[in-house]
């Protein structure tokens, strides 16, 4: 089977997560990790919080804390919100490990042996309020392409241009507020990105007719736009040193990198980290160097992370002159709004991931943030929408069927799987549309299309009531016992197959359908074919248990909370 390097996109460091940031990287990349090991495939999923950069300094300053004391905490206390979403990452790391210092360092060292950096004497932002020289995000004003009032000297979040500090209008001190603001003389480091434009260019062209369009056509502009020599280091107090034996000056000066150019290099560092864990079984070199057509690397990424991934970060590995790994197969997702807007961390807008597991499990979440994964264009997350899917896919068409199947089954028959009469025609005709639909499924999961399949899992579960209906046991047990039996236990199979082809997207729910059989030997990681048409892993005589309600359906009056406690209009 194919070895798998899976990365999603690393989550910053100032605060927990929104919706909108779980469903563009992590969510369906645990997705995927999930399905490819069920496949048997070798995977590695690595993620990382990104703790670098101006946002970190100032997070920490306004909770009076050291900014690495706070890091430490935010790292935790987001790791502890992607536990409760199921994450299973291999490894979770934190791109202030010493690791990731070792690699960047080298990276940088590669890239000026071979031309690729240079020291430049620039004008930057100084503040004399601030008494000191003001990174580009210590730096807001209004875009000059949008006119966004709240855009940063590094990017602005409205129109996603990437900006320089003297680009915006009206510019002002994010520590301060001071708009008194002097441009002075200083050095730094310059990434010579133009000198490897036709490189990238080249590495793009083989990949991009593979990629989904939204990750092509951003690496395209990018492209057709020009790679422009890029700043990357910056006046911070808590960063990747630039290296004293390399550059000196630099160094005594306090320069750190950019965290533009540390945090893709985390991906390695992070890999790195999980080896160091356990180095006598763990080679962290055999997934990133010298493996190009032994691992198949996919990143996960919202758009707004797509040039970094798919031009910049390939610069830097293509100007190391080193045979590191490069992504094969970049998965981009549109943006999740909320009831049209944008979700904020800043304006804390929307529904933040430690609140939506205080309200429900998170397989509810899993669930439907799939199923409205925002591939081909922008979704907008509505409570209204969310209560009715709960309601409909999960209560309904999931749930229900478990519950009055088993119920049923243990009231008429008692707790063992009924034994019945031999399959007939409905049987077989429920066999071959579990095959193809379960066909369907593995198409879509193999080609990265969640809503697609999402709807294809759904129509497996559908097929199941279908199937019921048709026979109407209750019915049925009044003139065909063993019709009857027959009847349950093949359903009671459809809810093993679930357990099993459903896990990537409701593990927790998938755990407790499966352990309602008291099987023996129940090793089934995926489920062929022809075991689909069969439907045999629950033999008669198996002991079974009635488990708790799998999704509670969702009321009115919960509707009515949810709106109540975030809001439920386009702002």
């Amino acid at each position: 089977m194919a070895r798998h390097l899976i990365t999603s996109a690393l989550p910053y460091i100032n605060g927990i997560k929104h919706l909108g940031n779980m469903v563009g990287s992590m969510l369906p990349a645990d997705v995927y990790s999930r399905y490819l090991r069920q496949r048997g495939h070798d995977v590695l999923y690595i993620c990382a919080t990104d703790e670098h950069g101006t946002p970190a300094e100032l997070a920490a300053k306004e909770q009076g804390l050291p900014v690495d004391e706070f890091c430490a905490k935010a790292h935790d206390a987001q790791k502890a919100v992607y536990d409760g979403f199921a994450l299973a990452f291999d490894y979770f790391g934190r791109s202030s490990s010493a690791e990731n210092v070792e690699i960047t360092q080298h990276f940088a060292r590669r890239l000026k042996e071979n031309g690729f950096i240079e020291e430049r004497a620039i004008r930057q932002v100084y503040s004399p309020a601030d008494g000191r020289f003001l990174p580009d995000r210590y730096v807001e004003g209004t875009c000059p392409h949008c006119g966004y009032d709240k855009a940063r000297g590094d990017q602005c979040e409205n129109c996603t241009r990437v900006l320089d500090p003297t680009d915006l209008i009206d510019p002002r001190s994010a520590i301060s507020g001071s708009t008194e603001l002097e441009v002075r003389e200083t050095k730094h480091l310059f990434l010579l990105q133009s000198k490897l434009q036709h490189e990238v260019e080249e590495w793009v062209a083989r990949h991009e007719a593979h990629w989904p369009h939204l990750a092509s056509s951003i690496a395209r502009k990018w492209l057709t736009e020009g790679l422009h020599d890029r700043a990357i280091t910056r006046d911070l107090d808590w960063g990747v040193p630039v290296p004293a034996d390399t550059w000196p000056e630099l160094a005594a000066e306090g320069k750190v990198f950019y965290v533009w150019f540390d945090a893709p290099i985390e991906y390695i560092g992070a890999t790195k980290e999980w080896s160091d864990q356990d180095p006598e079984n763990r080679d962290w070199k055999s997934w990133w160097y010298d493996v190009d057509d032994k691992v198949r690397y996919t990143e996960f990424m919202a758009k707004d992370n797509v040039p970094f991934h798919t031009v910049m970060f390939p610069a830097t590995e293509l100007g190391v002159r080193e045979p590191w790994k490069k992504v094969d197969y970049v998965k981009a997702f549109n943006w999740l709004t909320y009831y049209g807007g944008k979700f904020s961390t800043s304006q804390k807008r929307g529904v933040f991931t430690d609140q939506a597991l205080d309200i429900l499990p998170a397989d509810y979440w899993r669930y439907f943030l799939i199923a409205n994964a925002p591939e081909s264009d922008d979704s907008s997350f509505t409570w209204e929408h969310f209560t009715a899917t709960v309601n409909k896919d999960l209560a309904d068409t999931l749930g229900n069927f478990v519950n009055r199947v088993l119920s049923f089954s243990r009231k008429r028959f008692g707790e063992e799987v009924p034994a019945g009469g031999e399959p007939g025609e409905p049987e077989a005709k429920l066999g071959e549309e579990i095959a193809r639909l379960l066909g369907e499924y593995q198409e879509h999961m193999e080609s990265l299309q969640f809503r697609k399949a999402a709807a294809a899992l759904r129509a497996l579960w559908s097929a199941g009531n279908s199937y019921l209906e048709e026979k109407a046991p209750w019915l049925e047990i009044k003139t065909d016992k063993e019709g009857a039996a027959l009847t349950l236990r093949t359903a009671m199979n459809l809810i093993h197959l679930y357990a099993v082809v459903s896990e990537p997207f409701i593990p927790s729910t998938s755990a407790a359908m499966r352990s309602a059989f008291s099987l023996t030997d129940d090793t089934a990681t995926w489920v062929t074919p022809e075991e689909a048409r069969s439907l045999t892993a629950v033999p008669a005589g198996t002991p079974f248990t009635v488990p708790p309600v799998l999704f509670a359906k969702l009321t009115d009056d919960d509707l009515a909370a949810y709106k109540e406690r975030f809001g439920g209009e386009s702002e």
